[in-house]
């Protein structure tokens, strides 16, 4: 029988701290999370002094892991996603020059800015300066933010008359992204974890039983934005916790 502690970081680096310690006080065997880098990052030494293995879901940043034997993830990290959005702004739009957006002080948005960076200029792509995109300076924005800025960042850059497209890192895998984008011109592409239309076996499976849970019970889909789409971090989530549950059977 398993039982879960719940703990709430609030997404603060600050909370992640109080959360962490409030985990190891209840010693629990596993930790599942945490959704973002930056929290993660501050957590981290916590789990490893007290020798505690945490999951990541959905922490892409490189440094979540790095030098933390206990630390572990499901997700991809970002100098993977970083190079592959950098491809596709090549080979989809033919882009040669990129203007980035990305938030200051944030451990996810900084790191995966820069893996854009380093790819895009690395196969002969030019980054420039904030001042001159609007004025067709640019090819693509790679826009990697939070999802809290991401609506806005697509509604002023519409408003504003920008046409170019806007890709996105795996936080903009979220329903408020395409009811941002709705009414608009806007092209924007996002990099995910899942995807809820693959027919494979198991990904299908998850995806049908998912729904069921989500549309049986009015609260279920009121915590799900008010809609039965299945998030790529809700399968991570599952991936993470049933990761934990064959660790534990394996050791007993």
């Amino acid at each position: 029988k398993i039982e879960l502690d719940i703990q709430d970081n609030q997404s603060s680096t600050d909370k992640a701290v109080s959360a962490a310690q409030q985990l190891v006080a209840d010693k629990v065997s596993v930790v599942l999370g945490s959704y973002g880098s930056g929290v993660s990052i501050a957590a981290g030494t916590y789990f490893a002094n007290a020798k505690i293995p945490a999951i990541g879901c959905s922490c892409t940043n490189a440094a979540v892991t790095a030098g933390n034997d206990y630390y572990f993830r499901v997700c991809f990290l970002d100098p993977f996603q970083g190079s592959v959005m950098a491809s596709f702004a090549m080979e989809e739009f033919g882009a040669k020059k990129a203007y980035v957006l990305s938030m200051l002080g944030d451990d996810y948005t900084v790191g995966l800015a820069k893996n854009f960076v380093i790819a895009f200029e690395a196969a002969g792509g030019e980054i420039v300066a904030d001042e001159t995109f609007v004025s067709g300076g640019a090819d693509v924005i790679f826009a990697p933010s939070a999802i809290a800025y991401a609506p806005q960042i697509i509604e002023q850059a519409s408003a504003l008359g920008v046409s170019l497209p806007i890709l996105g890192g795996d936080t903009w895998e979220n329903s408020a992204i395409s009811d941002a984008q709705n009414g608009t011109d806007m092209q924007v592409f996002v990099s995910t974890f899942f995807d809820e239309n693959d027919e494979s076996g198991l990904a299908k499976e998850f995806v049908t039983d998912y729904k069921a849970w989500l549309n049986g019970n009015s609260q279920n889909l009121t915590n799900n934005g008010g809609n039965d789409v299945v998030a790529a971090v809700s399968a991570l989530g599952y991936d993470a916790y049933m990761a934990a549950v064959a660790a534990i059977e394996k050791a007993q």
